[in-house]
């Protein structure tokens, strides 16, 4: 029987999770359970053409993962019958600590929990989610794989911030990057399909979530994520690159406590505070608004979040000596047809071009948009970070 593993992916709220065939990168079951610890919480558990949803309380991550074991047992597939050899845990914060995936045992579960000051929306979460499945399902190796563990590679020069450096070892500040998981695949998945390891990439990670990274021979030289999600490309809810005295200005100013500070940066700004809208697609039709001012908002969104990736293109391609290969991946990279236009249009000057009938059309493989006479080869590349989590899980086992 093939081998399998349960990829568990546990947020404040929530719990996503997917029963995948390894070896042919096959999503057997999938699910969420949303909305933990509210008044109404939501299920829904997918196996083959089965479609269930389970609405009801779901007081706390033990009852939302009891639940999905008892929606495997009913719906299918059976966990007993599925020959699971690994349950892979998605873990952003790695800190100093991990390279590449670990083994969870008790000493591992204290490192994550001691690196939660540095991922306090993340951490805390994928520990309940470890505790809960450790305890359900306790004679199946249970297997962290990090965000950030793709980008521990990072050059001392880019890793390091100019910062008094007895301040920045003593706090662990240092930038770490993140969605490393989804990066690594699919730079690898690129230098695979072009048959040339020594590639110099960017890929743009483009979701509600946004970074972007440069990649030399397989090798992470620079990424837009810093010590944490904040830094980089203007994303959903998230500011991306500010200048940092504006924290200390708005407390002056407001009287504001780091925590409201820290909620307007990551929670309240990015396209949501330029816009009220966080959805990308909310935003492009809010652009094509019969209201002046709407559209004129909408329109400044979508062309500071534009420039933001330009700008970082031109830095890494300087840094990388050249460039080969430009990926979009992820939800708005890979669905987002005028935002791949948008920014290629704007490297026209550097010999870029696209096929905008091929980069019309949807995607459900790795796909050249780029024309025979692009200076720079450009892909749209889907990331699949949870059949990266089972095969990385698989290596330990």
């Amino acid at each position: 029987m093939t081998d399998t593993v349960l990829v568990i992916n546990s947020g404040s709220s929530s719990i996503k999770y997917q029963l995948i065939n390894p070896d042919n990168g096959d999503a057997i079951a999938k699910g969420l359970v949303e909305r933990i610890g509210e008044s109404e919480g939501h299920i829904q558990h997918k196996y083959g053409e089965k479609v269930v949803d389970v609405n009801e309380p779901i007081a706390d991550h033990e009852v939302g993962m009891r639940e999905v074991l008892r929606l495997f047992d009913e719906v299918g597939p059976s966990l007993a019958e599925a020959n699971i050899v690994a349950v892979g845990h998605r873990i952003v914060q790695g800190g100093k600590y991990f390279d590449g995936p670990a083994l969870i045992t008790d000493e591992v579960r204290d490192l994550i929990d001691e690196l939660c000051a540095l991922a306090p929306l993340h951490n805390p979460a994928h520990l309940k989610g470890i505790d809960v499945a450790r305890e359900l399902m306790p004679d199946t190796p249970h297997v962290a794989v990090f965000d950030t563990a793709f980008f521990q590679r990072l050059p001392e020069d880019t890793a390091t911030y100019a910062l008094k450096q007895e301040v920045a070892e003593k706090y662990s500040v240092r930038r770490y990057g993140a969605h490393g998981t989804s990066h690594q695949y699919v730079s690898e998945k690129v230098a695979s399909l072009l048959g040339d390891n020594a590639l110099r990439q960017i890929v743009l990670h483009l979701g509600n979530g946004a970074s972007v990274s440069a990649v030399k021979a397989g090798r992470p030289i620079d990424t837009s994520m810093g010590l944490t999600p904040l830094e980089g490309l203007v994303m959903g809810t998230r500011t991306g690159d500010i200048d940092p005295a504006v924290v200390f200005h708005l407390q002056r100013q407001t009287g504001w406590s780091t925590d409201e500070v820290d909620d307007l940066f990551n929670k309240q700004s990015g396209l949501k505070g330029l816009t009220g809208e966080n959805d990308m697609r909310a935003v492009r039709h809010m652009a094509d608004s019969e209201d002046p001012e709407v559209a004129r908002r909408a329109r400044l969104a979508l062309d500071i979040y534009v420039t933001r990736i330009i700008k970082y293109i031109g830095s890494y391609t300087a840094e990388l000596g050249g460039l080969d290969v430009i990926t979009f991946t992820a939800g708005i990279g890979e669905n987002d047809a005028d935002l791949r236009r948008e920014v290629c249009e704007r490297l026209l000057p550097f010999g870029v071009r696209i096929d905008n009938e091929i980069n019309n059309q949807r995607f459900s493989a790795p796909t050249t948009i780029s024309t025979d006479d692009s200076s720079i080869t450009v892909m749209v590349v889907p990331t699949n970070e949870e059949l990266a989590i089972a095969r990385q899980a698989l290596t330990l086992i």
